[in-house]
């Protein structure tokens, strides 16, 4: 028998160190060539990684959770010289692992329950007030007591088995008289479960939290909002699909926001750029590659609708479906998911009134979309109900001053209320 060690392969693009996301096998398993062994993340995509040889798992080279270099040992198979492991066993259908390649983890695992262990003696051991006053009311050293919790927390079930095995260590404080007992107020019944779950932040909940905190640590952001009559543009996108929906699919309010910023983008290229703050670079763009937050089972993604600029609305809604039904089936690529030069960001009817989205670091500048309104307003004197919606956005104070912000959100606007202007170069 020959063990094989299976090393984190190179899997390219400048690459030295991936996330082990989840495994597929455990120690002991029967293992066929190709058969897919675990998980592992790249910036935003999931790689699967198969076994080159036939054997049984002898050792696994990391928890799911660990980032590990490339060369590191990921896995170890014992073979059989002369041997090929039998075929394994049709899983049942519940518990069958998806064949479909994924670009996105599942949600984060949950970590397998401890072993009961004492607690250290120099220890302050971990048990809740409830647990705590039982202990004293049985007079049980809580540190003689071997806890089954999370993290080493004592449970009501481990400190009731350690007074019923050790009786002669329990001594219950005496009961007070019936006057006594009668005149003391009695503390409130104590409900509910002490039980606590340990959820490991990895995978694509990992890079998610640390891109989060890049970008609010690198970029001081200010945010602007301002709200919008769309009144007008809701009849005419009621109108387009009318009498285009048919035939050309039918239009949300997103394609033709995309199509609002990229024009005030004409105007104010500053905004279509990405800033190297450690080069000290401002990089502008011609083209608009329009991020499209887009969240998903497996967290938030951003995939990119590129050239925006040059899409007709139903176009530009064709493509958005597209990447929508990508990122959230977890079949987006690499190059789906990066190279944005500007975001726009919409929960749809959850979008509240007010919002300070973060920006998609290295951006300069995000626009954010609030949910649409009825409201009384004032026309030409007279109270009347108008469709309205408010644009919540952010940008980087380094380069993008509060005027330039403001009337980059004005132009939006002025095209938003005015739609004819949509379609006028």
């Amino acid at each position: 028998m020959s063990v094989h060690v299976i090393k984190m392969p190179d899997i390219g693009e400048g690459i030295v160190e991936v996330e082990l996301v989840a495994w597929r096998v455990q120690p002991g398993e029967l293992v066929k060539e190709d058969q897919i062994l675990a998980d592992v993340m790249t910036d935003k995509a999931t790689v699967e990684i198969p076994s080159p040889v036939h054997g049984r798992v002898a050792e696994l080279g990391a928890a799911a959770g660990t980032v590990m270099r490339v060369g590191a040992a990921l896995i170890k198979i014992d073979m059989e010289d002369g041997a090929e492991a039998p075929a394994p066993v049709e899983p049942p259908a519940q518990a069958r692992p998806d064949p479909a390649p994924r670009a996105a983890v599942p949600a984060p695992v949950r970590s397998p329950a401890p072993a009961p262990a004492p607690v250290a003696a120099h220890d302050r051991p971990i048990a809740s007030p409830s647990v705590r006053r039982q202990a004293w009311e049985l007079g049980v050293d809580l540190s003689q007591v071997r806890a089954s919790g999370t993290a080493g927390r004592i449970m009501h079930a481990d400190l009731e088995a350690y007074a019923a095995a050790h009786p002669q260590r329990s001594a219950r404080v005496s009961a007070p008289t019936p006057a006594a007992a009668a005149a003391a107020p009695r503390p409130p019944a104590i409900t509910g479960s002490d039980a606590v779950e340990a959820i490991p932040i990895i995978g694509l909940r990992r890079k998610i939290a640390q891109k989060m905190q890049e970008a609010k640590r690198r970029i001081p952001h200010f945010s602007y909002v301002e709200e919008v009559d769309v009144t007008e543009l809701e009849a005419l996108r009621q109108t387009l699909n009318q009498q285009h929906g048919a035939t050309r699919g039918k239009l949300t309010l997103l394609p033709l926001l995309a199509r609002a910023i990229c024009r005030a983008l004409r105007q104010h290229p500053q905004l279509n750029a990405r800033l190297d703050d450690e080069a000290g670079v401002l990089t502008r763009f011609d083209a608009v590659h329009l991020g499209i937050a887009t969240q998903t089972p497996a967290g938030l993604m951003v995939p990119v609708l590129r050239h925006a600029e040059a899409l007709d609305p139903w176009r530009c809604a064709a493509e958005i479906r597209r990447l929508a039904e990508v990122a959230r089936s977890g079949r987006a690529t690499r190059d789906e998911l990066s190279g944005s030069t500007i975001t726009l960001s919409s929960l749809g009817a959850l979008g509240g009134i007010v919002s300070t989205p973060v920006i998609n670091h290295p951006e300069v500048a995000i626009v954010g979309v609030n949910r649409i309104v009825e409201r009384p307003m004032l026309r030409g004197g007279l109270v009347v109900g108008r469709q309205m919606m408010n644009l919540s956005s952010s940008f980087d104070h380094r380069v993008v001053d509060g005027q330039v912000a403001a009337e980059f959100i004005q132009a939006i606007r002025g095209m938003l209320e005015s739609p004819a202007m949509l379609f006028i170069d």
